[in-house]
């Protein structure tokens, strides 16, 4: 017998009632009319035993056989008996017992049902989700039992609720009306579901109004979901263009140059993190969960690698000729893909999220905010924290700022402005390679990546203030709600088009951006 199976055993042992399977029981579970054997089930679950968990578990995972008037459960080749458990021979005429997808979908519910009793929370929260549908009353005095049982308030509340749901389908009025009421407290679609499916059937006056009452605050509730999942997504959007955009605020902001090879330096990025993956998972498969450790300082250096080659091959040649620049790495842009495209193929590559990143935070019945997307929040805005500290407060970044401010001048102070421009525009593209080493954790790596973002990151630069890291923070996460308001109101392409069409307004207004520089000028 499986060790999962007997740990259920031994479980179901101590918490549910002790009621011994017959050969009857399992009978009538295993063979007849789909009715006849679902009525069977119902009765079995509502005393269940050890054995009876462990039956109910074989017909769910196809292991039991019929041998004439005897029931067997086969696993591995070996037969038993569900009743004592002794194991015996499987006769050679012996028929497998089949599931209809009616009979397979209580046979879940069921095993579910008796999950209720296990010992772990998590275990318990997964059966009481699988049961949340659940509106048959023969279920009722099993999840009676596992009500006055639950001792977690979080679960026991939403057990409550499934418990509700089963008072609907009842014949007693009052019973109805006091499950109505009380699920008004949901805060999930399945909740609303059930008030909306018993609204259909329901023909007591007094119950349909309690329905309706219940299924107005359900729905005002999930309004704030929809609305909080909104702002959310937003500020996930906003957190990736911002990290796309801080890369273009040193290059374009800082130094002016329209480098359209910036989303080719991300795809760089994302691609020595697939790269990575595949080497923890071909030489540390047990520390796989850490190549995310690894793979930002690679994605950082390969692309201000090739950031810095470009700038001593290309962009050193260019710099105060804006038409050139930009049809150079537009043109430099096209042979990265077309090189990535030749090294790993034109095809989608996956790379996979740490366990540690998997799942999600249910705030709300309707709003799960994902671990991975988090993640990519808090290490967005830790870049921008290490990017300011570094243009801010280190010799570099004063050396930078200067070079941006007034070349001249640093030079004659003994500035090596052309290694500084390496320097920043080095710096530039290695946060590109960390923006795609993100974007690898929310989709599939390509080698056409970067062109779905530089549009969007060049609109957040301008709208901030070219050279502004202030304004590009407000910019980016400002664009990245609006677009997702917009978004569920009108359609992912009336949303870029709106949001397209504020930034060209606002601009018209205000050429400056949100922040603009601050400095004085003298005329003659």
């Amino acid at each position: 017998m499986p060790l999962r199976i007997l740990l259920t055993g031994l479980v179901l042992a101590a918490a549910l009632p002790v009621h011994a399977l017959t050969a009857e029981e399992a009978r009538a579970m295993a063979s007849g009319e789909t009715d006849a054997r679902l009525e069977a089930l119902n009765k079995a679950i509502a005393n269940a035993d050890a054995r009876t968990a462990a039956f109910i578990q074989a017909l769910s995972d196809d292991a039991v056989k019929l041998a004439g008037p005897r029931v067997l459960v086969v696993r591995d080749g070996k037969g038993s008996d569900p009743v004592t458990g002794v194991d015996v021979a499987v006769p050679a005429d012996a028929e497998d017992v089949v599931n209809n997808n009616r009979m397979r979908g209580e046979l879940d519910t069921a095993s579910a049902a008796l999950k209720l009793f296990s010992k772990d929370a998590k275990q318990r929260g997964e059966a009481i989700k699988v049961l949340q549908n659940e509106t048959d009353e023969a279920r009722l005095p099993l999840i009676e039992k596992a009500f006055q049982a639950e001792t977690d308030a979080g679960l026991k509340e939403q057990l409550g609720l499934v418990r509700a749901a089963v008072l609907l389908g009842s014949a007693d009025t009052s019973r109805r009306m006091a499950a109505a009421e009380l699920l008004a407290q949901g805060r999930s679609t399945n909740t609303k579901s059930v008030l909306l499916e018993r609204l259909a059937a329901e023909t007591d006056p007094d119950v349909k109004a309690a329905l309706q009452a219940s299924l107005r605050k359900v729905d005002a509730s999930l309004v704030w979901g929809d609305r909080l999942g909104a702002i959310f997504s937003g500020i996930s959007l906003g957190s990736i263009l911002l990290l796309v955009a801080l890369g273009l605020a040193i290059t374009y902001g800082l130094m002016g140059v329209i480098n359209m090879a910036h989303g080719e330096l991300m795809m760089i990025g994302a691609y020595a993190t697939y790269v990575v993956q595949g080497l923890f998972q071909k030489y540390l498969p047990g520390a796989f969960d850490w190549y995310l450790v690894a793979a930002l300082p690679a994605a950082f250096g390969a692309s201000a690698l090739m950031g810095a080659v470009l700038e001593r091959s290309v962009i050193r040649f260019l710099y105060g000729r804006p038409l050139e620049t930009l049809l150079a790495t537009w043109g430099i842009s096209l042979m990265l893909m077309q090189g990535v495209r030749s090294l790993f193929g034109a095809q989608n590559v996956g790379v996979e999220n740490p366990r540690w990143m998997s799942g999600g935070i249910a705030v709300m019945g309707n709003l799960q905010l994902p671990w991975n997307r988090i993640v990519i929040i808090a290490f967005a805005f830790a870049v921008l924290a290490g990017m300011a500290f570094l243009v801010g407060r280190t010799r570099l970044g004063l050396f930078v700022r200067g070079v941006t401010q007034n070349r001249p001048i640093a030079s004659c102070m003994g500035v090596n402005t052309a290694r500084i421009d390496t320097y920043a525009f080095a710096l530039g593209s290695g946060i590109a390679g960390l923006a795609g080493c993100a974007l690898s954790q929310v989709g599939n790596v390509g080698p056409d990546l970067g062109q779905s973002y530089i549009v969007d990151a060049f609109m957040v630069v301008v709208l901030g203030g070219v050279g502004q890291l202030a304004g590009t923070v407000y910019a980016a996460l400002g664009l990245g709600v609006l677009n997702k308001f917009i978004e569920g109101w009108a359609g992912a392409v009336l949303a870029k088009i709106a949001v397209l069409v504020f930034i060209i307004v606002f601009i018209q207004k205000r050429p400056q951006g949100l922040f603009a520089i601050k400095g004085r000028s003298a005329e003659a």
